[in-house]
């Protein structure tokens, strides 16, 4: 034999082969108050956490005392988000009696909202309704302004 430990064992060195002497006595419950260990820092508990005691009523064949029944899964809905407004009857609007051009980009922007809605996108469903609403807003404010001015150059 090569190995050096094999060689330690067969020379029969009392230090290996004999284990320290069994005592007859229990390990002390505490310091010294007779009292049970706390748990340490990496001690494990005697239950696992997802069990819990429940005492109740006994059933019929069962002892009294505490029945162990097993934690109840918890499920968390994630909430939908809002529903961003999309302007889109006030871009139609907008695009049909006001000012055509700020009126289909407002209908655009309308429509592009709609789609992020649908899809749960709220930040993209957001910056969209806000574009569309500044964009109708702009295309009545320049619709009404021109037909302000039409109707005094055809009154005049």
């Amino acid at each position: 034999m090569s190995n050096a430990y094999y060689e330690k064992i067969d020379g029969h060195s009392s230090a290996s082969l004999n284990p320290p002497p069994y005592s007859e006595e229990a390990p002390p419950l505490g310091p010294s108050t007779g009292t049970l260990p706390t748990l340490g820092y990496e001690a494990i508990p005697a239950m696992p956490p997802e069990y819990q005691p429940c005492y109740g009523l006994p059933r019929e064949g069962s002892s009294p005392g505490a029945v162990l029944y097993p934690s109840r899964a918890i499920f968390i809905a994630t909430a939908l988000p809002p529903s961003v407004p999309d302007y889109l009857g006030y871009s139609i609007f907008n695009m049909v009696c006001c000012f055509l051009p700020l009126g289909i980009a407002a209908f655009v922007c309308s429509i592009m909202t709609r789609i992020a809605n649908h899809s749960g996108d709220g930040t993209t469903a957001q910056r969209n309704s806000r574009m569309a609403l500044i964009l109708a807003n702009t295309a009545f404010g320049v619709g009404l302004a021109l037909w302000i001015i039409l109707l005094t150059i055809f009154l005049w």
